[in-house]
């Protein structure tokens, strides 16, 4: 009687062994090795972004590049530019006021700036 037992705990543990092998065998071909299927579903959550990133990046060097066109080419977008951001004064009739910001403590200091003229 002991000896049926011994034969049918082992046969339980032979099925319980090869089920064990088996799981691992099916868990390694699938998450083994370097390059795993969560790492795989990663990358290419990686390279999606990617690609949207290389596509807006695109996009901007596009519309610079159109921004750099209109400047070489318009002389009144070019002088648009100068006088929001560089305070150019066209004439002997217009005075350039610029407002200070620099002192907290007073609320806008106005300077006066001669006239600059515009070199032919």
């Amino acid at each position: 009687m002991d000896t049926t037992r011994d034969s049918a705990s082992r046969v339980w543990i032979r099925r319980l062994a090869w089920g064990a092998g088996t799981l691992f065998v099916l868990w390694f071909a699938l998450e083994g090795g370097e390059y795993g299927t969560t790492d795989l579903l990663e990358q290419r959550e990686s390279k999606a972004q990617l690609e949207a990133d290389i596509t807006q990046l695109r996009d901007t060097v596009a519309s610079l590049e159109r921004t750099i066109e209109r400047i070489t080419t318009d002389d009144f977008e070019l002088e648009r530019i100068a006088r929001e951001e560089h305070g150019l004064v066209r004439g002997e009739k217009e005075l350039l006021y610029r407002f200070d910001e620099r002192r907290p403590s007073d609320s806008a200091t106005v300077s006066r700036d001669s006239a600059v003229r515009k070199s032919p």
